[in-house]
């Protein structure tokens, strides 16, 4: 005698009218280019499901996103940025670190900053595989660390480090 499958049993026939069957292909959830999550184009606005989810997104091999929760996980749509950086520090090694949205923290690559057509910075992250968009407070902790130099263009100030900045002073609306 064979045991049948584990797991949920799959809907068998059509959704009901007004609904789909989700499938991990096909979660219905995504990430838009605010860093709003949306499931079935409502937003989401539960915080601790907020938390939960950006804590899970992960990036798998192939460049897709996932939401790994325990042993479940789905792919999702994100329209832009994936991560939000949320704090800029200056480690006693006078480097620059982010601690991005998904609770980890990792070394700024200046080189990566970018400036969108509204004033928000970002960055790459998980080894240049991602994109993250600043926080308004991350961006005013970056902004306190940027000089302008005699030569006109941006650094940052990482204790003695001084380190160039690619975006143009302008675009910062400064």
């Amino acid at each position: 005698m064979t045991q049948p499958p584990s797991g949920p049993t799959p809907p068998s026939g059509p959704p009901p009218p007004g609904k789909r069957w989700h499938t991990r292909e096909d979660s219905g959830i995504r990430l838009d280019a605010r860093l709003r999550w949306w499931h079935d184009d409502e937003p989401i606005e539960h915080p601790r499901i907020i938390e939960l989810f950006n804590s899970s997104l992960v990036l798998d091999e192939q460049g897709r996103y996932q939401l790994q929760i325990g042993n479940d996980w789905c792919f999702i749509q994100v329209e832009d940025a994936a991560y939000e950086v949320r704090t800029v520090d200056v480690t006693p090694d006078e480097r620059l670190s982010v601690r991005l949205s998904d609770r980890t923290a990792e070394a700024l690559e200046p080189g990566t900053l970018a400036v969108d057509a509204e004033g928000v910075l970002s960055c790459r992250v998980k080894g240049g595989r991602a994109k993250a968009r600043f926080s308004r407070d991350a961006q005013y902790q970056l902004g306190e660390l940027m000089e302008q130099g005699e030569d006109g263009h941006l650094y940052l100030r990482a204790g003695q480090r001084r380190l160039a900045v690619p975006v143009p002073l302008e675009s910062l609306g400064a």
